[in-house]
């Protein structure tokens, strides 16, 4: 054994030296010096570029730091075909040494890539998923496609195998004592890793080989550069449009302008004009980034504030669900006896309205996990033929049984359209075209927000 030793330590890498003369200044900028111990600390992460230059320098060490080993006898227990799209993607992903991110739309098949990059490279893989709904789903079909024990962090399992699947929570809580047991780190839906607590996940494991999977990567240039940085770059893209009719449904896409009632109107714009009144009269712009923020300290220190508040709450309550918005909601259904149907809408108390005016199941943030079950499981089955909800099918869910989508209400953000149209358009037996609607409050805020939400790929020209 060499004198100069590389550890994992809680997280980080030690560089423990025989003769602190002897540091590789090759690494100066990837190791800081602990004056305490003499030792070099580095962040693990940055594992596989201190080991491929340490041995490129012919510099003596011994590596401490991995905790796993080569799977030689993982194979696969069910032969995968895959698509064009996924040997491309995984061809891409390869000849980048293994890492980098993978942007393919929902349903087109991520969750196999990922099998097929774990099956490529033989090494202990951690997948990293945002909800408990994923832990379950990915762990059952890695089960299936590998027939080895599957471990599972979060949800109420603490279970640590060479293949284990985590929650980003779960992970964060977990990492400094299991980081160096992984080889392949897989991170789904990475455009959540860059929180600043979730990075975490990724930057406190060693992992050389790393992917990253999400339908919507797109985020603001610094959350990109360090969702690239724990990840590497985005190596492979297929747009929705690009897949429609092959791997994903046939669809349209409808936009439905809806008139306010007349007592509405008069409403909205009145409650409108105090609120736009107190964003001019203290000149706040949701064009900046932190017009929100601004917003909220001015309603709590200036004269008006709390009357401002309450303003901007009820317009836009007045905006997203309208009378006339379940007028023509009733219609779409009647439009569509026996097909399966989401209804999303932006907050829960929209939800839960819907669900009581038309006896349908309603899902949100508050459902307990057995209820869950049972409302998607009845979903599939066609006993529920819809489901209301209002954030928490946006992603992750595997309902290819859904056809039609109502859009009752939403927020600005382009990754959530986009998710709820990939709700739809998974393919199953029957399915020959996926619709999906969008009911927009003519005349009011909501058509801003509709058109920030349409730009992407997927709703050119589409109506």
């Amino acid at each position: 054994m060499s004198g100069n030793i590389l550890r994992f330590d809680a997280g980080t890498l030690l560089l423990e030296l025989a003769d602190a003369g002897d540091f590789p200044f090759e690494l100066a900028g990837v190791f800081k010096h602990d004056p305490r111990t003499g030792n070099f600390r580095a962040r693990a992460c940055d594992y596989a570029k201190i080991v491929l230059t340490l041995k490129r320098k012919d510099f003596p060490f011994t590596d401490c730091a991995r905790a796993y080993s080569n799977l030689k006898n993982l194979a696969l227990k069910e032969k995968i075909t895959p698509h064009p799209h996924q040997q491309h993607a995984l061809e891409k992903w390869l000849a980048n040494s293994g890492r980098g991110v993978v942007s393919l739309p929902t349903g087109a098949g991520k969750t196999i890539l990922a099998v097929l990059a774990i099956a490529s490279l033989r090494r202990p893989a951690l997948v990293l998923v945002p909800t408990i709904d994923l832990l379950t789903q990915w762990a059952t079909v890695l089960e299936r496609f590998f027939g080895a024990p599957i471990g599972m962090l979060g949800g109420g399992s603490h279970d640590v195998q060479n293949l284990t699947v985590s929650t980003y929570d779960s992970a964060v809580l977990n990492i400094e004592f299991i980081g160096n047991r992984f080889g392949l780190l897989v991170a789904d839906e990475c455009h959540h890793l860059p929180g600043a607590e979730y990075q975490l996940g990724a930057a406190m494991a060693i992992a050389p080989f790393r992917l990253g999977l999400s339908a919507t990567p797109e985020m603001d240039e610094e959350r990109t550069a360090t969702l690239h940085e724990l990840l590497g770059e985005t190596v492979y893209s297929i747009g929705i449009d690009e897949l429609e009719g092959k791997v994903l449904s046939n669809y349209q896409v409808k936009r439905m302008f809806v008139q306010l009632n007349s007592d509405e109107e008069r409403l909205y714009r009145e409650q409108r004009a105090v609120y736009t009144g107190f964003l001019r009269r203290y000149g706040i712009s949701f064009a900046s980034r932190y017009g929100w923020r601004d917003f909220l300290i001015a309603c709590s220190r200036f004269a008006g504030g709390k009357e401002a508040f309450a303003a901007f709450l009820e317009q836009r309550k007045i905006a997203r669900a309208g009378r006339a918005k379940l007028e023509v909601l009733e219609k779409i259904l009647l439009t569509h006896p026996g097909e399966r149907i989401i209804i999303f809408t932006a907050d829960n108390d929209t939800a839960y309205e819907i669900g009581r005016r038309f006896i349908f199941p309603v899902l949100t943030h508050h459902t307990k996990s057995a209820e869950r079950k049972a409302f998607l499981d009845a979903f599939r089955t066609g006993d529920y033929p819809v489901l209301v909800t209002s954030k928490v099918l946006n992603e992750g869910v595997d309902i290819p049984s859904a056809a039609v989508g109502v859009v009752f209400s939403g927020s600005g953000s382009v990754r959530e359209h986009v998710q709820r149209l990939g709700r739809i358009l998974r393919p199953s037996p029957g399915k020959s075209q996926a619709m999906l609607y969008e009911l927009v409050s003519a005349g009011t805020s909501e058509e801003y927000t509709s058109g920030r939400r349409r730009e992407h790929r997927a709703y050119r020209k589409r109506r």
